[in-house]
């Protein structure tokens, strides 16, 4: 007797994507392999990487002079690098993890273990992404130029981390948020102190959000020998979890506060406080609902980081009109 066939829709879904996500939806089928190699079918992980980066250019415009034409252009080609190299960084990532990958029930229909990409064509994709992404890059100022090369380190290391240590997540975070320095240094071509707060502090975040993505996977993790910090705190992740909550909130505020404080405009600075305190909440909001052996609960929180973050661009962007 034939098995059904997969409904058009949803043949070739990856299991964790967004459920009636446009790529599987909307997308040219010749098209849906490669965007979801690049995890357009899941863009939180492109808003965890854009955030920062904004962040970083509505700060450095309170510090350093008004918002302008080209904050903008940095903000827009700053959400286009995100995307790009989220895609690439994330093809480059499951062509190191393919065969981890096909052991674990979440990955194991990622287009290159399910078999409908090619190592061969991954890599050229990974590099036509990069490549554009490179172009975007050029025009801005020297120093974020050189700090955009230099994230590639970071990117091309990411990979191999869960292989020799228990916190891989301290290197998401490391690459993650080096859009915070890139963007900042884009804005007037230089760098300060709350610059490297702002970076701190999205590192945290990063360990915040990331152990918690990770408790999805810690019995299969297990099993095939990954580390990561969900399996090294175990029943202990909340006290963890809360002391990435602390830093990040305090490395935040102390970003702020050097950023505004010297401008001498205290309703700026209150309202810039304001989404530090916004963040902070929602990430207390999250630490109350987790529950660690339920994936599906650990997914959704994950997903809600994206809204913590607005939550300070906002307020950022309202001080930037007082």
């Amino acid at each position: 007797m034939s098995q059904p066939s997969e409904h058009p829709e949803t043949k070739g879904q990856v299991a964790d994507a967004v459920k009636g996500n446009w790529v599987d939806t909307r997308a040219p089928a010749f098209s849906r392999p490669y965007l979801r190699l690049s995890r357009a079918d899941r863009p939180i992980g492109t808003w965890l990487l854009l955030l920062p980066c904004w962040w970083a250019v509505l700060l450095a415009a309170l510090a350093a002079g008004p918002f302008t034409l080209w904050d903008g252009w940095v903000m827009l080609g700053c959400a286009a690098g995100a995307w790009l190299m989220r895609g690439a960084g994330c093809t480059w990532n499951d062509i190191t993890d393919r065969d981890f990958d096909a052991k674990v029930a979440r990955t194991r229909s990622r287009p290159i273990p399910s078999g409908q990409v090619s190592v061969r064509a991954a890599a050229l994709w990974m590099a036509a992404q990069a490549f554009i992404a490179f172009a975007i890059l050029l025009t801005f100022p020297p120093l974020a130029i050189a700090l955009g090369i230099a994230s590639l380190a970071l990117v091309a290391i990411y990979p191999f981390a869960k292989r020799f240590t228990w916190w891989p997540q301290v290197f998401l975070g490391l690459a993650f948020n080096w859009g915070a320095l890139l963007a900042w240094a884009a804005h007037d071509g230089t760098l300060g102190w709350p610059a490297l707060a702002l970076y701190l502090a999205g590192i945290a975040w990063t360990l915040f959000y990331d152990t918690i993505y990770a408790h999805q996977d810690t019995e299969d993790d297990a099993l095939i020998g990954v580390k990561s910090t969900a399996r090294l705190f175990g029943d202990s992740s909340p006290r963890w979890l809360f002391g990435f909550l602390v830093a990040a909130v305090l490395l935040l505020a102390l970003a702020v506060i050097g950023a505004v404080a010297p401008l001498g405009n205290p309703l700026a600075l209150v309202v810039a406080l304001g989404g530090v305190w916004a963040f902070g909440w929602h990430l207390a909001w999250q630490l109350r609902g987790l529950r660690i052996d339920s994936p599906e609960t650990c997914l959704s929180l994950f997903r809600s980081n994206r809204d913590a973050g607005l939550l300070a661009a906002l307020f950022f962007a309202v001080a930037l009109f007082l």
